[in-house]
């Protein structure tokens, strides 16, 4: 039988809008997305944002090497009574956290980092880019999201959702999404359906040569979207001091018209004729 979710006991604690608060009150589904980290012992596993612990209650039972990140400092005190021999807790901004080096002194040896958390949904974006930049430390996130963010990063060329996220998701990372959750599993209640969505970083499809160069060509050719090719990167082509006919693309195409592996192509393609100048 399915549980009731309960918002009683976060009554007295009101949330704050600036961090994008809004607690998950459901224990069920607390537990599936918990259980959906493939976790195995003595694993390095980072919540985001432990809140008032609906996740970290279910971690903190598991044999791991629990680090949390929690910026709000009304509820760092209870963290700390509560986990204070499960949980290393970092006060601090998650966007202003260095993962390999805030992080050096606290992970366990020979073992990747694993991700969690109810992220605000005010800082999606800024989040994602942050973890896929330190990918190679990473094996594994599971993150709840809205749900129209999760179908942008998991959409596919000649949509309107696909852009800018999905092409970056997809390079950088494998998601896929799991499963939604409805407005009632929170405290308050967003206006908003989320969704829950697996990252994995092992085994990626595509190789980026030049990751700065990648998000530069990523970012220029949709940032004038509903352009040809040979105008959304026409700047960056006189910046880069190269010639359109080395480039061996079709630049009469849309950006939305590429696939993924097209830009990753696009991009090591321009950065070797970079390298033989």
């Amino acid at each position: 039988m399915r549980s009731t979710p309960n918002s009683d006991k976060y009554e007295k604690y009101k949330p704050k809008k600036f961090l994008g608060q809004n607690f998950l009150v459901d224990e069920n589904l607390a537990k599936k997305i918990v259980a959906s980290l493939n976790i195995s012992e003595g694993d390095n596993v980072l919540e985001i944002g432990p809140g008032k612990a609906s996740l970290t209650k279910y971690l903190a039972e598991k044999n791991i090497n629990l680090i949390a990140v929690e910026l709000d400092k009304s509820v760092i005190g209870e963290l700390n009574e509560r986990f204070k021999e499960k949980l290393q807790l970092i006060h601090k901004d998650f966007l202003k956290v260095d993962l390999e080096n805030d992080l050096k002194d606290i992970l366990t040896p020979g073992k990747k980092l694993k991700i969690i958390g109810n992220i605000p949904y005010n800082i999606t974006t800024e989040i994602l880019f942050r973890i896929f930049d330190k990918n190679f430390m990473i094996s594994e996130a599971i993150l709840m999201m809205q749900k129209e963010v999760a179908h942008r990063l998991t959409a596919v060329k000649d949509t309107k959702d696909y852009g800018i996220l999905a092409v970056q998701t997809q390079t950088f990372s494998k998601p896929e999404i799991l499963f939604n959750v409805p407005p009632t599993a929170f405290f308050p209640k967003p206006n908003v359906t989320s969704s829950v969505v697996r990252f994995t970083f092992d085994s990626l499809p595509f190789s980026v040569n030049d990751a700065g160069l990648f998000k530069k060509i990523v970012r220029a050719g949709f940032g004038k979207r509903r352009k040809t090719l040979r105008n959304s990167l026409k700047d960056l082509i006189k910046e880069l001091d190269i010639n359109e006919t080395d480039l061996e693309i079709d630049m009469i195409r849309r950006p939305e018209n590429l696939s993924v592996e097209e830009f990753v192509n696009l991009s090591n393609r321009i950065g070797a004729v970079l390298n033989k100048k």
